[in-house]
């Protein structure tokens, strides 16, 4: 997918939060600002969303008293000239074709259409899927057909198993651009039927990944607590608990609102345990426990209970209050209790270092465990940047004047925003007397090489947090390699790791190439890089270090299990050749066939034909690409003149 920036999601990506308020079935107040023409107020809470985490913006224009054609495409289009709200993909949410294909010419990059279904017939679905196919987006499919919504697990998955079926076999829709909705319903209503819909539910995406291989699962998560409309602490608290083991099955992304998200780990025991009951059907009494106990919770944010929770973690020692400031989103306390802490360190770098990195450790876990979402994981990043912001006077004043232990370029590469890493192992590295050129984000590779040329770097540090940000770093790798860049290279973020290092990016460069796990160890590795005595040494030993690595990579046992060679036998294929009479062809002897150039054309698979001249990418965004783009647009032109 993608928006001005690409949004990779694979296997081992991490929940994608699709930001539900710019929708008028579901916002009120965004309704309000739709009807009464208030787009620039409209953007905003698109912006808020955005800002809020949500890597997809659900938009919405279904209203009764709206054109929504032209609702749709007025706000689209005011999107476009928003960087900073356009740089997400966009999901086309309408059950009016017209609308979703206004929409569908007015966004750019790959959207997502929510949605299409089986519900009018076979014909209908066939013919919107491949229109769908022709326009490039990915599609949400409903688990809906000729008889109706699916509300059991066997139905969601029969009606998903014949939908991927027609999708990939009849109209040539990429599996991976297929996102199922499984349908997911209210609980606690005090109908019985109901009681076991968000279990089906969760259960419906364990058989949907285990039978459709690359789909991905997404629905709308507020429609789980609809019967506690009015209670958020409740509803938020349903939706951390169906999150959690829906994630956990293999849901991929949902419709949420994006700055509500309530952390599993930190809602009260005695909520969490009456909210599993009903969400996993455990008890027959769950739905009348959690509806007394949820009068407890109603207003619970503003009430006594709060500020005593508050008045508690306030008596902390100081560490612990600014851990539990990061955990939870806390701005109101962290230049306070940050002061406190740096008057009891012998250095203020020993604060980063020590309690608020010990606190983000501790959200990068939660975020890790599916306990924790994304826009809880940005307000964390807002109050580490207060934080380090707060600090920053003290550690340059702290800073041995007129001496460098070395200079250093560091960026976030294209196509990654994050940037929270990159900052703190800034302000370590210059508190220790490191001369830091920071790029920003989604610095590309060629911008990166010629700042360390301009100014002489002794290290380029790369930075990124999700899984495309990797291939970059590949990019850069061989950039580097290529106009003969012999400085090391330090790689770090969330998804970075000492295998992939080792086995995708060190093979790519000659110069030094070293995965720093973390920003306190950054310090030692960077010294050791620079020194005259330790260089050789650590180098030697890190290069070893990651061909052992490179071995027990290579060593992966295959999925499928070897059999002996006598098994292999036995199991060899038996056929009667005897009575066996082969076709006889329609046509013998030599036939002619006559395809003109224009025909063929079509047919002509162009990645290998820019292979053959070394120019490396997949067509067509080779054509783009940052690199050889000039050339092979160039290439392409003479190939077809």
């Amino acid at each position: 997918l993608s928006g001005l920036e690409p949004l990779n999601i694979g296997e081992d990506s991490l929940f994608v939060n699709v930001g539900e308020r710019t929708n008028v079935t579901g916002s009120a107040k965004f309704k309000r600002l739709i009807k009464e023409e208030k787009y620039s107020e409209a953007l905003d809470v698109a912006r808020q969303q955005v800002e809020n985490g949500a890597q997809i913006i659900d938009i919405n224009m279904d209203e009764g008293m709206l054109d929504a054609e032209a609702a749709m495409v007025r706000f689209l289009n005011l999107i476009a000239g928003e960087p900073d709200i356009a740089r997400v993909p966009i999901m086309i949410d309408s059950s009016k074709w017209d609308v979703i294909e206004k929409g569908l010419k007015c966004i750019q990059g790959k959207g997502i259409v929510n949605s299409i279904s089986m519900k009018e017939g076979v014909d209908a679905f066939i013919h919107h899927a491949k229109l769908l196919r022709r326009y490039g987006a990915a599609v949400v499919v409903m688990a809906f057909d000729e008889q109706g919504q699916a509300d059991t697990r066997a139905r969601k998955i029969e009606i998903c198993r014949r939908a991927y079926k027609i999708l990939t076999e009849e109209v040539g829709f990429p599996p991976e651009d297929i996102i199922f909705d499984p349908n997911i319903f209210a609980v606690a209503t005090g109908i019985e039927e109901h009681n076991n819909y968000a279990q089906d539910f969760i259960g419906a995406c364990e058989d949907i990944k285990r039978e459709l291989p690359h789909a991905l699962i997404s629905g709308g998560v507020s429609n789980v607590s609809f019967s506690f409309r009015g209670n958020d602490p409740v509803r938020e608290a349903i939706h951390a608990v169906f999150l959690y083991y829906a994630i956990r099955n293999g849901m991929d992304m949902g419709i949420v609102n994006a700055g509500q998200l309530a952390i599993y780990d930190d809602l009260p025991a005695e909520l969490r345990d009456a909210v599993e009951d009903v969400i996993l059907n455990r008890r027959d009494d769950g739905t009348e426990r959690l509806l007394e106990l949820a009068e407890k919770y109603r207003g619970s944010k503003t009430d006594d209970t709060a500020n005593a929770q508050q008045a508690e973690w306030r008596s902390w020692e100081v560490n612990k209050r600014l851990e539990y400031s990061l955990v939870k989103g806390i701005t109101e306390f962290i230049e306070q209790d940050t002061e406190e802490a740096r008057q009891q360190a012998t250095r203020p770098i020993e604060v980063i270092e020590g309690p608020l990195m010990d606190g983000m450790n501790v959200v990068g876990d939660l975020f890790g465990e599916g306990k924790m979402f994304l826009p809880q994981v940005v307000k964390s990043a807002r109050v580490m940047k207060q934080a380090v912001a707060y600090l920053e006077p003290f550690i340059e004043a702290s800073k041995e004047q007129g001496k460098t232990n070395g200079k250093m370029v560091i960026a976030t590469v294209k196509g990654d925003v994050h940037d929270i890493g990159k900052n703190i192992v800034g302000v370590v590295l210059q508190c220790n007397n490191y001369e830091i050129v920071d790029l920003g984000v989604m610095v590309p590779a060629e911008k990166i090489l010629r700042t360390a040329k301009e100014v002489n770097a002794d290290l380029i540090g790369l930075s990124g947090l999700i899984t495309p940000s990797l291939d970059e770093m590949v990019n850069v790798a061989k950039e580097m390699e290529r106009q003969g860049f012999t400085i090391p290279l330090l790689i770090g973020g969330a998804t970075t790791s000492k295998a992939h290092t080792a086995v995708k990016i060190e093979q790519n460069y000659s110069g030094p190439t070293v995965y720093v796990q973390n920003a306190s160890r950054t310090v030692g590795v960077v010294a050791a890089l620079l020194s005259d005595t330790q260089r050789d040494d650590f180098v030697a030993r890190t290069r070893k270090e990651y061909e052992t690595v490179r071995i027990q990579h290579g060593r992966k046992k295959p999925r499928t299990p070897p059999v002996t060679l006598e098994a292999a036998r036995d199991n060899d294929f038996a056929f009667d050749w005897q009575a066996y009479t082969p076709p006889v062809a329609h046509r013998l002897g030599v036939q002619e066939v006559e395809a003109s150039i224009e025909t063929l054309r079509n047919y002509i698979d162009w990645t290998p034909f820019f292979m053959t001249w070394s120019l490396a990418g997949k067509y067509p965004r080779i054509l783009e690409d940052e690199v050889v783009g000039v050339e092979a647009q160039r290439l392409f032109k003479d190939a077809n003149d």
